[in-house]
């Protein structure tokens, strides 16, 4: 049995399981597709002692990180929330030319560049190397490596402690999560702040978001799991706010716990409590999702088949993982979706992992007039029909599927 990443007690509570699963993000080239592609068991479990849900690890993050296909600056709106969050975090942590700010999971820049911007000091960790080139390439100083307390002594070491520490979306993406939060207690400063941001599970248990279940987020947390994870290390939450980004996340404010700088504000307090009156520490509540997502896989069937019957066309819309999560769960192939589009180059021209759906340039949309557009990136639906409105002059249609087949005029 599988000890859990946060507390090592044995799991053994299923929270659903989706079948066998290549790694999402592992994008197939033209030559490779006749090759063997390898599956792995995608399967989540609760702990029954600290409430981390979590999947099994097949495949160690050097693999999984040493080339990724996703870039940040592709979405438009994710600028926008990036920028959004330097502008409110410079004023209140003080923040200036003698400071000192540190992303880990950097990716693109596509953060650090609105800092670098007001001259602070700044430094990126990302483990890709190919993402990484193109944080140079934006003249964000960006360190290529994966984040754990010898990288965090490696920093100290060159730079010195850091003021502020941002972690966007990437607490979910690590695999050894006691290293990992160790590193952050050992590169913050004594009265720095870090900030953490990862899709909420109360979220993904309410809404079914079992698509942002994959291989490359090993751990889905709530707010009361974020904040064990921190206080094992001698992290204190202090703040906590709720965003919309991806489906509903949460934004954490950690210090070390003997700061005085930085007092508990009650919104802590009042989401630990709807968290347990949710029913996040109950079994019952885990039992309950893996049916919920079996019935979302038969809606979206039955409408994909119910499309091919009446001749119409459907495409898709976007790449990312949580699409191959419910692509390749639902058994889905281009008898059913043709093709999809991404507007990032790095995935045009290769084919979706496990379901070998062709990635095409947006402008295949036009080109093929579907009937109908399937949005995978559903966390980015009104960014995507704002940019692709031109398909209702042509009767066109947008789907999303979760948590529930709809269809947007």
């Amino acid at each position: 049995m599988a000890a859990c990443r946060l507390c090592a007690a044995t799991l053994e509570r299923l929270v659903v399981d989706l079948g066998m699963s290549p790694l999402c993000e592992s994008y197939v080239a033209a030559e490779d597709l006749n090759r063997m592609e390898p599956f792995y068991p995608l399967r989540a479990l609760v702990c029954d002692r600290c409430w981390l849900v979590q999947v099994e690890e097949y495949v160690s993050p050097g693999e999984i990180f040493g080339e990724y296909a996703y870039f940040s600056s592709y979405s438009e709106s994710w600028l926008t929330h990036a920028r959004d969050y330097v502008g409110a975090a410079v004023p209140r942590l003080g923040l200036g030319p003698a400071s000192f700010v540190v992303e880990l999971g950097s990716n693109d820049g596509y953060l650090l560049q609105y800092v670098v911007a007001r001259g602070i000091p700044a430094l990126g960790i990302e483990p890709a190397r190919n993402v990484a080139a193109a944080a140079l390439a934006r003249d964000v100083p960006t360190r290529v490596a994966l984040f754990g307390r010898a990288e965090a002594a490696a920093v100290v070491a060159e730079r010195g402690r850091a003021d502020l520490i941002v972690g966007n979306n990437v607490l979910a993406q690590v695999s050894d999560l006691n290293d990992f939060v160790a590193g952050i207690a050992f590169l913050l400063a004594p009265d720095g702040v870090a900030t953490l941001e990862f899709p909420h599970l109360a979220r993904l248990l309410a809404e079914v978001q079992f698509d942002t279940i994959y291989h490359e987020h090993f751990s889905y947390f709530s707010l009361a799991t974020a904040a064990r994870a921190l206080a094992a290390h001698g992290l204190r939450v202090f703040d906590v706010e709720e965003l919309p980004t991806h489906g509903g996340s949460l934004r954490v404010f950690a210090c070390h716990d003997g700061s005085t700088r930085w007092p508990a504000d009650a919104r802590v307090a009042r989401l630990r409590d709807a968290e347990v009156d949710a029913g996040l520490e109950r079994p019952e509540t885990y039992d309950a999702f893996g049916e919920r997502v079996a019935e979302v896989k038969r809606g979206l069937l039955e409408f994909l088949i119910r499309c091919r019957r009446a001749g119409e066309r459907v495409a898709g819309y976007g790449a990312p993982g949580k699409g191959n999560t419910l692509l390749n769960y639902c058994g889905i192939r281009t008898d059913l979706v043709e093709y999809t589009v991404d507007r990032n180059p790095y995935k045009q021209g290769k084919f979706l992992p496990g379901t070998h759906i062709p990635i095409h340039a947006p402008e295949r949309i036009a080109a093929t007039r579907p009937d109908y557009l399937l949005i995978l990136p559903w966390n980015l639906r009104g960014e995507i029909m704002r940019q692709m409105a031109e398909i209702r002059t042509w009767g066109g249609r947008f789907v999303t599927a979760i948590p529930a087949v709809e269809v947007h005029a």
